[in-house]
C-alpha cells in the first residue's frame, strides 16, 4: 500500500529531535499533521527536554528507528552530519514502499549518495535536502534545495505542508554541494571573525579594526554581526564543526586540499569546547555583545582552561 497522495494525511517521522526538529514538529503540528519522532538520547539522562517538549506537542516518541520508520509516510532526518549516513541505513530495513526519506542533513555530496543508495534499494524515494540558510529565522519556511531522482515528484507535496523546498537537480550531491561550498565561506567567516576580533581585542585595537573593516565594507555593521557570530558559534560550536568537517571532505572529493575548511572545523570546534566548559554562561542567553565574549575567550585563555 503506497503513502496518501495527499501530504496533509501524511504520518510524518522525524529522525533527530534537536533544535531543527523541534521546529519542524512545531509547525507541522500547527497544520495538524501526524507527527512522530526519535532521538537517540530518548532513554538518557538529559532526554528530559525532548519529552517536554514532544508532550507539550503532541508528539508521540519511538523506541528506535525501525519503530518510526515502520509507520511514517515522510521521513525527516535532521540528525548531526556525521550521523546522515548510520541514520539512513537504520532507517531503510523498515521503510515503507514509496515513503519519502528527505535527508535535512548538512552533509557532503559522497556522504548523499551512500546515504540514498540505503533507502533506495529498500523501496523507499531518497531526497536530499540542503538547507540554505539559518532555519531559526525563517523556520519551517526555510530556503531548501532538494536534489535526486525523487525531487520533482516531492517538491510540490512538500510546498503543500509549507516548506520553501525548489529542486537543484536530479543528480545526487549537487544539492549538498551548493550548500557546502556555501557553508565553506560563511562558517569560514564566523570563523575568522573569531579569531580576529578576539585577537584585536588583546592587543587593544578592535576599534581600529573595526573602523577599517567599516570602511572597505561599508554595508556591514560589524559590531552587530560580531556578537550575531559569535553566539552562534557558542550556541552550535560542535554542529559547526562537524558540518565543516563535511565541507572539508566534499571539496578534498574534487581534489582540492581544504586548508580553510579544516581550519574553520577546528575553530568552530574549540568554541563548542569552551561552551561545555561554562567559558560563556548559559549558552541560549541573548548576546552580550562580542567584545563581553570575547574577554570571556581571553580570560579561559590566561585560565588555561
Amino acid at each position: 500500500m503506497g503513502i496518501p497522495s495527499d501530504p496533509r494525511q501524511w504520518r510524518v517521522g522525524l529522525v533527530g529531535y534537536g533544535e531543527v526538529g523541534r521546529i519542524l514538529a512545531e509547525d507541522l503540528r500547527a497544520q495538524g499533521l501526524s507527527v512522530s519522532a526519535y532521538d537517540v538520547k530518548l532513554g538518557s539522562a538529559d532526554d528530559t527536554p525532548i519529552r517536554e517538549h514532544a508532550g507539550r506537542f503532541g508528539v508521540p516518541l519511538t523506541a528506535n528507528h525501525a519503530a518510526l520508520t515502520s509507520e511514517a509516510d515522510f521521513i525527516v532526518s535532521a540528525v548531526t552530519a556525521s550521523q546522515a549516513v548510520a541514520v539512513a541505513e537504520a532507517c531503510a530495513p523498515a521503510i515503507r514502499q514509496e515513503a519519502f526519506f528527505l535527508d535535512f542533513n548538512s552533509a557532503s555530496p559522497g556522504a548523499k549518495i551512500k546515504a540514498a543508495a540505503h533507502i533506495d534499494a529498500r523501496g523507499g524515494r531518497y531526497v536530499e535536502g540542503a538547507v540554505m540558510t539559518a532555519i531559526t529565522q525563517y523556520r519551517i519556511r526555510v530556503p531548501l534545495l532538494l536534489g535526486g531522482s525523487s525531487a520533482a515528484v516531492l517538491q510540490p507535496l512538500a510546498v503543500a505542508i509549507g516548506f520553501d523546498a525548489k529542486v537543484a537537480s536530479e543528480q545526487l550531491g549537487v544539492a549538498s554541494a551548493t550548500k557546502m561550498c556555501r557553508s565553506v565561506m560563511i562558517k569560514g567567516l564566523e570563523a575568522m571573525v573569531i579569531e580576529s576580533f578576539t585577537a584585536a581585542r588583546a592587543y587593544g585595537v578592535e576599534d581600529q579594526v573595526l573602523a577599517s573593516l567599516a570602511e572597505t565594507f561599508p554595508g556591514i555593521d560589524w559590531e552587530k554581526q560580531g556578537g550575531y557570530f559569535f553566539r552562534r558559534a557558542i550556541q552550535h560550536g560542535r554542529r559547526r564543526a562537524e558540518e565543516m568537517r563535511e565541507a572539508a571532505t566534499t571539496v578534498r572529493e574534487r581534489g582540492l586540499e581544504p586548508w580553510s575548511s579544516a581550519g574553520t572545523a577546528e575553530r568552530h570546534a574549540w568554541m563548542g569546547n569552551l561552551a561545555e566548559a561554562g567559558a560563556f554562561g548559559p549558552r541560549a542567553a541573548a548576546s552580550p555583545g562580542w567584545r563581553v565574549d570575547a574577554d570571556r575567550i581571553l580570560a579561559a585563555l590566561k585560565a588555561g582552561t
